[in-house]
């Protein structure tokens, strides 16, 4: 690969989607302006807090921050100046390097793996289904990895604030293999992060597709697998609050769906509550209470026997079925699972908050 063979991303990247750098306090310069992830060119949105210098784990890292100056995550001696064009990012291992000798040098190596056999991600593969696969990581013990992965997701997210401190966190890398070369075209476009133990009972901290792999619905499959994690804890959860205007969006479209799936596919006459709908997809009943409001479905309940009509005094509400039909042909929403839960590997178990308890 060479400097030409650099392809642009596609419209994601274009300048309808720049973002402006948020002004909080302490944020770090904006030092790249665009990054090359394999071979694919595309803007960042914000700044990130890449170490100032690159190899070699001497005063790189962030003032005051031993973690961030242990930091090794460079390809070369490279130094990051204040204002770059151009980082180069090894989409294997996410080692970043400003010049592009060092970083084609090990991409290439990075590729190969050991012994030739191919890049292996890290951690251990959870879910496989179609073209698609979830890794689960452990920050602990793959650090560097989680660490440059931290550094790369901050250029597109205006609120993360984990970068180096990552060993409580679990990482659920989404990896696109081509169905031409599945023996090499493998990518990380994707992942999810979360706490190993949330008081909160969070099921997800951060989020992100990559923007070249963005408006394909694969930030729908990241929710669900996240979902379905929460299920075979044993314990509903949901996202980190509050939650961004973009995170709120997504969220609330996601939501929207899974409960008029649950509505739509339910048994006739079937009663259905908050609570049961809540229990059927272990989506918190705040949330699903959200999503009711936000498709503007509900309608008030009217009395029965004498006061059959009148809407009752107690102010209680009730789902319009044909609105919820008429909410989906308008979105035109698909509402098949874009996760199978059966595709899970067998023998999979998550760790759940107690056991992350117990090993720290």
């Amino acid at each position: 690969m060479s400097e030409a063979l650099l392809r642009p991303a596609t419209s994601t990247s274009s300048t309808k989607q720049k973002r402006s750098a948020p002004s909080a306090i302490a944020a770090p310069e904006r030092k790249v302006s665009q990054v090359v992830l394999g071979d694919i060119l595309f803007d960042t949105w914000y700044p990130s807090f890449y170490p100032e210098s690159g190899e070699g784990g001497s005063g790189i890292g962030q003032a005051g921050s031993p973690s961030a100056r242990s930091h090794d995550g460079a390809i070369g001696g490279n130094e990051l100046a204040t204002a770059a064009d151009q980082l180069y990012i090894c989409r294997c291992c996410f080692k970043y390097s400003l010049n592009i000798t060092p970083y084609l040098t090990h991409q290439r190596i990075c590729e190969a793996g050991i012994d030739g056999a191919g890049f292996q991600n890290p951690g251990q593969m959870i879910y496989e289904h179609g073209s698609y696969q979830v890794w689960e990581v452990d920050g602990e013990i793959d650090k560097l990895f989680c660490q440059n992965l931290s550094l790369f997701a901050k250029l597109f997210l205006d609120n993360k604030s984990v970068f180096y401190d990552v060993s409580s966190f679990l990482y659920y890398l989404l990896v696109y293999t081509s169905p031409l070369s599945p023996a090499t075209d493998s990518q990380i476009v994707g992942f999810f992060s979360k706490e190993k133990m949330s008081w909160d009972n969070n099921n997800l901290a951060c989020i992100l597709v990559f923007p070249p792999w963005q408006r394909k619905g694969l930030g729908r499959i990241l929710m669900s697998i996240s979902y379905e994690v929460s299920e075979r804890e044993g314990r509903m959860g949901g996202p980190e609050k509050p939650l961004s205007k973009l995170g709120r969006r997504s969220y609330m479209s996601f939501w929207s769906i899974q409960v008029a799936r649950a509505i739509l596919l339910a048994p006739l006459r079937k009663t259905l509550t908050i609570r049961s709908i809540s229990k059927q997809t272990y989506i918190l009943p705040e949330d699903v209470a959200a999503a009711l409001q936000e498709m503007d479905v509900l309608r008030p309940q009217t009395g029965a026997g004498s006061g059959a009509g009148r809407r009752r005094n107690d102010g209680a509400l009730h789902v319009s079925k044909a609105r919820v039909r008429a909410w989906v042909e308008q979105h035109e929403v698909q509402l098949g699972s874009v996760v199978d839960p059966n595709a899970f590997v067998e023998g999979w178990a998550p760790l759940t908050s107690w056991e992350g308890a117990n090993d720290a």
